[in-house]
Parts: C-alpha cells; structure tokens; sequence
C-alpha cells in the first residue's frame, strides 16, 4: 500500500498529507532557550544548538501528536513533572557535553 489509503476494489487514492509533530521536539528548543539565557558561558551558534538538541532528543521518548489539540495535551502533560524533569535533565547533560567538545575551535 505504500503510502495510499485502501478503498473499496483495492484502489489507491492520493494519500492525506497530515504533519505530525513531534511535540517533544518542539518543547527542547523552547527549554534550551531559556537554559541558555541563564547560561553565559554556553555557545550559542547554530552547530552548538543542534548538536544539544540532537543530544537530549536521543535520550527523550518522542511525543508526537497530529493536531493543534494533541500538541496542547502533551505539553500540559509535560506540566505534571515525570517529562518535565527528564526535559531538563537531557537538556543539562547535552549542555555539559557540548560545552565540553564543541564541533568547532573554542575562542
């Protein structure tokens, strides 16, 4: 079926392109934002950002959702702690990391 919805004698009709998020994603750049602002001493260039983004995302479960709806309840979920606090843990640890070997020369 590869992609296409089945239908009645087996046809294959143009698939529905819906964005799924994954709302996990989305809530790392938000945080790290705000960690940075109270972190001087971190790099703030794009190759830093990424690599702490990719760092935590690999130790966080995804969280995906496919409407504006499912993206407010997993957030509100997040307000209840357990993901809240492993956000902020996966996000301090890939600082560190990061801090420690950039993928650039240190100034």
């Amino acid at each position: 079926m590869s992609g296409c919805h089945r239908i009645k004698f087996l046809k294959c009709v143009v698939p529905i392109m819906v964005k799924v998020t994954n709302v996990m994603e989305t809530m790392v750049w938000q945080v790290m934002e705000s960690i940075l602002d109270q972190r001087p001493d971190m790099c703030r260039c794009e190759n830093c950002r990424a690599d702490m983004a990719a760092y935590a995302l690999n130790r966080l479960s995804p969280h995906y959702a496919a409407t504006k709806k499912g993206e407010v309840l997993i957030k509100t979920a997040s307000l209840d702690g357990g993901m809240n606090v492993a956000l902020m843990v996966a996000l301090t640890e890939a600082m560190e990391i990061v801090k420690a070997n950039p993928h650039h020369e240190k100034e």
